[in-house]
């Protein structure tokens, strides 16, 4: 009887934490974390549309086919094993390498949407006129957004909807920073909309041409970084066409060498990308 109550006791005091041992969103949060980035990487790179499984499915079948060509070639596992995993991480490699070039592709641009906005409201143009007008006249790299932008205020008339909408298929922060201004300027009114436009779009260019002038004095890093870690594993391919190389490396020497080759490879690729990287700015409003 005695264990039976103090069982119950247990159990009781086990109920009563288990909401600060356990919070029901921890589990669901630690699950979606992966799937929010892969999803925010994906509307950044310009495929909103497209889901994060076919990148997980793509990531598995490029490590699939890249562990048989290796295999096919060296003989040797755990070659196999490292091709595998490099080139599941290709997809996301590429989407951030996309990322970055639309965002220093844009970069340059937001300061002549700024004064197209700027003439089309001084024109008396209304604020969703304006913007669905960009399809016609922002850059070409842009016209898409803003013309799907033009649809999608035609058909439900709700502009701010539309324009968080609009948001998110820019996925930019200089873009969050413009739309919230005419959200804004839409709700609350007032005779400051050029102005407020003009020093963004003053802001934006000198930042892109500061950008640009330290991006170009430093990527000789990345430059070094790529042959530092490609070149390594380029010899050990080609030591490892040979019969004898491929019975020493796969011998537990030769496998502890290539694993810790990877990490080190890994490491230090991390850190020269760190050094030569430039902060970019957050999406506060995305």
């Amino acid at each position: 009887m005695t264990i039976v109550l103090g069982a119950t006791l247990a159990g009781g005091v086990l109920l009563v934490v288990a909401p600060w041992l356990w919070p029901a969103g921890r589990e669901s949060a630690v699950v979606d974390e992966p799937h929010g980035a892969l999803v925010r990487l994906l509307e950044s790179a310009g495929f909103a549309s497209v889901r994060p499984r076919v990148v997980v499915v793509l990531g598995a079948a490029f490590a699939v086919v890249s562990a048989a060509v290796v295999w096919l070639v060296t003989a040797v596992p755990v070659l196999s094993a490292v091709a595998a995993m490099a080139a599941a991480f290709a997809p996301v490699a590429w989407l951030r390498a996309r990322r970055t070039r639309l965002l220093r592709t844009r970069r340059g641009l937001w300061p002549d949407v700024c004064d197209l906005l700027i003439a089309s409201v001084r024109a008396g143009m209304s604020l969703p006129d304006a913007v669905a007008s960009l399809a016609y006249s922002a850059p070409p790299a842009l016209r898409s957004a803003f013309a799907a932008f033009g649809r999608d205020v035609s058909a439900s008339g709700h502009f701010d909807s539309s324009a968080v909408r609009l948001k998110t298929a820019l996925s930019d922060p200089v873009a969050d920073r413009i739309v919230e201004t005419l959200r804004m300027a839409r709700q609350v009114g007032g005779t400051e909309l050029t102005a407020v436009l003009r020093a963004l779009a003053a802001s934006v260019r000198a930042d892109a041409t500061l950008r640009g002038e330290v991006e170009a004095k430093q990527s000789w890093i990345r430059g070094a970084a790529v042959l530092g870690v490609v070149a390594p594993w380029v010899i050990l391919v080609l030591l490892a066409l040979r019969p004898e190389g491929v019975r020493a490396y796969a011998s537990p020497e030769g496998v502890g060498l290539i694993l810790a080759g990877t990490v080190v490879s890994v490491v230090a690729f991390r850190i020269m990308l760190r050094i030569g990287r430039l902060p970019e700015p957050r999406r506060w409003f995305g």
